[in-house]
């Protein structure tokens, strides 16, 4: 045992000695290098990544608070069935969210775009094999590539959010909808049911004595909270009410004159006294239910639930005033001439008297409902109620259809032709009435009595925001349009200090009001909407998206780069524009260059010019350079394969459109065919020839072929009448003649003046050409017609008449010198009607 310990202690002592030699051997200066091991290389340390900015810090801190509550909220819409108020205060509460993401997101990208841009600048990274960058380069690049790495994240977890919120929104959009479309069609017993009536008259015991319960309750509330200051309080509402229903009725005829003695007022003042109707007429009844409202829900003598029975019937009666102030306003039934819709007397009437019957019986139905909701009336009770009003309401609808009906056919049969042509409830309209009164009618009887309530609350909702939107549009048109057009304070006003010609300011009223009325049809689209589950925020939203930009595929379609690119482009034409006005007026007269040459310049500056916009609008939208190259390239096989022609066409329509040689209007000569260009295509022109017959000619024609314009730079024609006499006449008394007979014709233009001409001399006659001018070619024909008729009256009047016609070869001649001498007994049958070159 000693041997092999001693053995192993060698063994170590030696293995020792070893390793301290080879150490020596390593850090010694004479040591061979061959005898040196390969010395592995120490890889550098990287440098630390930069720390997050504070700036990034809050964006993402912000981001995580909206990622839980958007947790939070999608996990109560999917856990549980939400009633449709809850589902939209939720809705309601991710706008902001939604609108702070976007927010986050637009300012992170500018400074997403500039780190990237930094990071470029250093180029890429050296490759294996190539010299290492810099130490201080490394650290560069790694501190930029943290930066664009942490505002990367940050973008894209915005990004990420922004989808999330605006999928749960769609979301509660579909589960309303859902919820709203499944109440709307819910099926019951109908009214003829006798299962429901069953239910009803079982039902009704127990209702009474809830019935009894809750007066019980509300009396004894009524004893404990009754004071003298809450009676006074009351009455004086109470009265305040009274006089405020009462007194509209003449206070509204006062402040607001109808005078029937004018029989044909301004649109202006009808429109004004319309509004004034309205507001005097149902404002008044509209602030006496709010000041009963506001004692009645201040005092709190009664319980909540008949509380709302009282806000019912307040509402009730301020609705049934403001129809009947609305139909006053429009209609007007005692006032014909200040009516903004022509119809009948007697339909204005039965119009009224019918809209406050159709909205008394809506409010008695809602109050009813409320005071069923008050005493929590069984179901059966609650379809029976809605079910009798929809009803009752379908009746009375249709009772009004049918006298419309009823009076047409008297009024025909009795007046036949001579039938007033004042506007009624026409064909279609009517047929409308009759089918939504059927299926009111259906409905109930079917079942589905909340889709008969429903209806029964749309079809008055709907019409009164019809009326309402068609009273703003007319005001909209009178008051914007109307106000600078003609010879108004307004327009002369703002004639004398913009400077704008009174045509421009007619087509600034009509863009004015174009969009006004544009947007009363949006607003009253949207209020159309609203009950029907779909809102504002559905149809902003698509808005929206359609402008600043929605994805198909990899491609984003933004309305906004579209417009913003298009207004780039106009801005490049414009300056363009300014560019060639400067040289043709001011610098290219003053050099010495010829005509042809200052052409060439100043259209080759426009097509650089055009050039270099196009260049800015297509690297606004994204679009490379390369891509168009790659679509013309794709282009243009497919027209070396067989679209040469549509192609052309195409192209040629466009340069027609755009550089505008013809225009809608004019009157061209195209080869053999002469008439009014009617309409410019893409693909060809229409030009209707004085036949009536149209000519389709290709749009290639017109560019490449020879085109005269007869009214190109204006509307002036020629009118040329070409007059034979005898030989032996007066020249300058023919000459004066129709010298005379052109200056007589009120449509000939005094500059240039009339000039005859002695055209040539002939063997019989001699032959005199008339040219004169109009303002208007059209009218060149006719007034050629009247300048012959009085050139020949002159003629025969001075006892000059025209050669009769040369004999034929084959017949001798008789008489000739008779022929000469007789000059009374010649005829004008030389004279000819020409058409104006």
């Amino acid at each position: 045992m000693k041997g092999l310990f001693r053995a192993a202690v060698i063994v170590l002592s030696m293995a020792a000695a070893g390793a301290s030699y080879a150490q020596q051997a390593q850090t010694s200066p004479n040591a061979q290098p061959q005898a040196q091991a390969p010395a592995a290389p120490q890889p550098q340390a990287a440098p630390a990544p930069a720390p997050v900015s504070a700036e990034t810090k809050a964006a993402r801190a912000k981001l995580d608070g909206f990622k839980a509550d958007l947790e939070q909220k999608e996990a109560a819409v999917q856990g549980r069935v939400m009633a449709d108020a809850d589902l939209q205060n939720i809705r309601q509460q991710l706008e902001p969210i939604i609108a702070e993401i976007r927010a986050v997101i637009d300012d992170q990208a500018p400074k997403l775009d500039a780190s990237k841009q930094r990071l470029s600048q250093l180029g890429p990274k050296p490759e294996k094999g190539q010299p290492e960058e810099s130490a201080d380069v490394a650290r560069d690049r790694a501190e930029r590539e943290a930066a664009v790495a942490e505002l990367d994240e940050t973008q894209r977890l915005g990004r990420a959010l922004l989808v999330q919120a605006e999928q749960l929104s769609t979301q509660i959009g579909d589960l309303r909808r859902a919820g709203f479309t499944r109440a709307l069609f819910e099926q019951s017993d109908g009214l003829i049911s006798p299962s429901l009536w069953m239910n009803v008259i079982q039902a009704v015991p127990r209702e009474l004595r809830s019935l009894g319960i809750v007066m019980s309750d509300a009396l004894e509330q009524l004893q404990r909270a009754t004071s003298l200051g809450v009676l006074l309080l009351m009455g004086l509402s109470i009265g305040v009410a009274i006089a405020l229903y009462a007194g509209r009725r003449s206070i509204a005829p006062r402040l607001v004159r109808r005078d029937p003695a004018i029989t044909d007022p301004a649109r202006r003042s009808r429109l004004l006294a319309a509004v004034g109707v309205l507001i005097l007429g149902a404002g008044p009844a509209i602030a006496g239910s709010w000041i009963v409202w506001v004692a009645f829900d201040s005092v709190d003598i009664v319980p909540s639930r008949i509380e709302q029975v009282g806000k019912a019937i307040l509402s009730g009666l301020a609705f049934i005033a403001f129809v009947r102030a609305l139909i006053d306003a429009i209609l007007a039934p005692d006032h014909t001439s200040w009516r903004l819709i022509p119809v009948r007397d007697a339909s204005a009437t039965r119009i009224m008297s019918f809209s406050v019957t159709l909205a008394t019986v809506m409010v008695v139905g809602k109050v009813i409902e409320s005071f069923n909701t008050a005493i929590a009336a069984a179901l059966p009770i609650t379809v029976m109620t809605r079910a009798v009003f929809a009803l009752a309401w379908a009746l009375v609808f249709a009772e009004l259809l049918r006298r419309f009906a009823a009076r047409e056919n008297q009024d025909e049969a009795c007046l036949g032709p001579y039938v007033s042509q004042e506007v009624d409830i026409g064909g279609p309209l009517r047929s409308l009435g009759w089918f939504l009164a059927a299926l009111i009618l259906g409905s109930v009887i079917g079942g589905y009595v909340a889709l008969a309530s429903f209806l029964v609350d749309q079809a008055a909702w709907i019409s009164i925001v019809v009326a309402l939107v068609g009273l703003c549009v007319a005001l909209a048109d009178e008051f914007i349009g109307g106000s600078l057009r003609g010879q108004t304070r307004l327009a002369t006003t703002l004639q004398a200090n913009t400077g704008l010609r009174r045509r421009s300011l007619e087509q600034i009223g009509v863009i004015g009001s174009g969009f006004a009325r544009l947007a009363l049809i949006v607003i009253g689209f949207l209020l159309v909407l609203a009950p029907w589950g779909i809102e504002s925020a559905d149809v902003t939203g698509s808005l929206r998206a359609m402008f600043f930009g929605f994805s198909v595929g990899d491609v984003t379609i933004s309305l906004s780069s579209i417009l913003i690119a298009a207004a780039l482009f106009a801005a490049g034409f414009a300056v363009t524009r300014m560019v060639q006005r400067w040289l043709n007026n001011t610098f290219l007269p003053a050099t010495d260059l010829d005509a042809g040459l200052r052409n060439s310049i100043s259209t080759a500056a426009g097509y650089v010019g055009i050039i270099i916009a196009g260049v800015l609008a297509f690297t606004y939208l994204g679009l490379s350079l390369e891509r168009v190259t790659i679509v013309a390239g794709a282009l243009s096989v497919g027209i070396g394969f067989g679209l040469q022609s549509i192609v052309n066409n195409f192209i040629s329509g466009l340069i027609l459109l755009w550089e505008r040689p013809i225009r809608v209007g004019d009157l061209v000569v195209v080869g053999d065919g002469e008439g009014y260009v009617r309409r410019i295509n893409v693909r060809s022109t229409e030009i209707q020839a004085f036949d009536r017959s149209m000519i389709i000619v290709p749009n290639s024609n017109l560019i490449s072929g020879i085109v005269r314009n007869r009214v190109r730079n204006d509307r002036v024609g020629r009118v040329l009448v070409s007059v034979p006499v005898p030989r032996a006449s007066d020249p300058d008394q023919v000459a004066e003649i129709m010298r005379k007979a052109a200056l007589a014709h009120r449509e000939i233009m005094s500059e240039p003046a009339p000039r005859v001409l002695f055209k040539k001399v002939t063997e019989n006659t001699i032959d005199f050409d008339l040219v004169c001018f109009v303002d208007d070619i059209d009218s060149a024909g006719r007034v050629s017609s009247d300048i012959y008729f009085d050139i020949f009256r002159g003629l025969r009047k001075a006892g000059i008449g025209v050669p009769a016609p040369a004999p034929k070869p084959d017949e001798e001649p008789q008489d000739k010198a008779s022929k000469t001498d007789d000059k009374e007994d010649e005829t004008l049958t030389l004279l000819k009607d020409k058409t104006p070159a």
